[in-house]
């Protein structure tokens, strides 16, 4: 009797165990489809406020970037809207809340810094404003790679891991040391570099986006299969 009991519990946790990993695998999809177009959304997007603000001169197009979830989540709502849903679990849930809490910490900071650019701004000499601005790309791209790197835990997606480390850190050091201003600033003379100063943000989230987003994805999705 004591010998069934053991034999019913060891299978009651093998089951356990494959609905976890079942569960994994379904919520890797669904991970992986996610990051593969918003990875997409966010370089064409970038792509195309770059060549409207180089052809217009109008700064206003970096507004368009708030587009960029409702344009992820209308594509993403089309594509799934006839397919079934997948059910809802602890590691779904876990991913869920994990870029939620980005989505929350991300959009704060941007208000923050907005608000605290447009007001000292005003109240500083421009000598000063140049020091104390704040720049909230850099930090975005070190909380995304946060949260990339922390849903790659969650999934155990070496890919997902390093590409989350690679890009948010990486990302973060390059933003921060100008890195791409210094190689342009090298290459072309100071007019055409006023010029093309709207060229790296664009380059440096073209590549955040296909080493954090679009690949890592595009790697979940065939793991998944």
């Amino acid at each position: 009797m004591e010998e069934n009991s053991n034999m019913t519990a060891e299978r009651s946790l093998e089951i356990i165990k494959e609905q976890i990993a079942q569960s994994r695998k379904t919520v890797s999809k669904e991970v992986g489809h996610s990051l593969y177009l918003s990875g997409l959304c966010i370089m064409g997007m970038a792509i195309l406020i770059t060549v409207c603000i180089l052809l217009t001169g109008n700064m206003l197009f970096y507004l368009l970037y708030a587009l960029i979830p409702v344009l992820v989540i209308g594509i993403d709502y089309y594509i799934k809207k006839d397919k079934p849903k997948a059910p809802v679990s602890l590691v779904g849930s876990l991913v869920d809340k994990t870029w939620q809490t980005f989505g929350i910490f991300a959009f704060s900071f941007c208000i923050f810094a907005i608000l605290f650019d447009f007001l000292m701004g005003r109240m500083n000499s421009p000598e000063v404003y140049v020091r104390i601005a704040i720049h909230p790309f850099r930090i975005i791209l070190l909380l995304m790679g946060m949260a990339i790197t922390i849903t790659g835990y969650i999934l155990k997606s070496r890919w997902l891991i390093w590409c989350g480390i690679i890009g948010g850190i990486g990302g973060f050091i390059w933003e921060s040391f100008g890195v791409t201003d210094m190689f342009l600033s090298r290459l072309f003379d100071l007019a055409s570099f006023n010029r093309l100063s709207h060229i790296p943000p664009c380059i440096m989230i073209v590549v955040f986006a296909f080493i954090g987003l679009t690949l890592p994805g595009l790697m979940l999705k065939r793991q998944s299969l």
